[in-house]
């Protein structure tokens, strides 16, 4: 024998007002979840787009500095006279070169986003290498830039090595 239950005038079947506000609240929860989750996923992505733009910058940086003409045949008594670009005094170990601005390469809308590329150029120690009788010199590009969507400060970094046939 089954049991049916039978609505009688006084008793429709429905939801209640607790029960519909429930739902709405856990459904306003849901649909939060999913726009945070969005707005999330959006900025990683921008982030990203920015960063590997500013990577490439970096490299551009490396690139230039590694294509500059070498003077090693007076290496390491270059003089202040020397043509080679790279020439530092014996008791300096680095050359800074000069920074580079440019905007970056994203499609944005509003300002455009600077980038600043610093090269700097050191001699490595001998103890780094096997063969201390030729001269290695480690190229660093630091590419500095601004995130626009909180304004913090983000550096990419390169790095090369080059000794004097490459």
């Amino acid at each position: 024998m089954f049991l049916h239950w039978k609505p009688t005038k006084n008793h429709q079947q429905g939801f209640t007002l607790g029960e519909i506000l429930v739902a709405f609240f856990v459904f306003g929860l849901v649909m939060s979840g999913l726009l945070c989750g969005y707005v999330q996923v959006n900025r990683m992505s921008e982030l990203s787009a920015m960063s590997l733009a500013a990577q490439s910058f970096a490299e551009q940086g490396v690139e230039e500095a590694k294509s500059v003409q070498w003077d090693f045949v007076r290496w390491p008594d270059t003089n202040a006279n020397s043509q080679d670009p790279f020439w530092t005094p014996s008791n300096v170990n680095f050359t800074n070169l000069p920074a580079q601005v440019d905007t970056m390469d994203v499609p944005t809308s509003g300002a455009q986003i600077y980038v600043t590329n610093f090269v700097t150029v050191s001699n490595l120690n001998s103890s780094f290498y096997v063969n201390s009788n030729s001269p290695l010199r480690q190229i660093t590009c630091y590419c500095v830039w601004t995130f626009p969507l909180d304004g913090s400060l983000v550096t990419n970094t390169a790095i090369a090595l080059r000794a004097p046939d490459q």
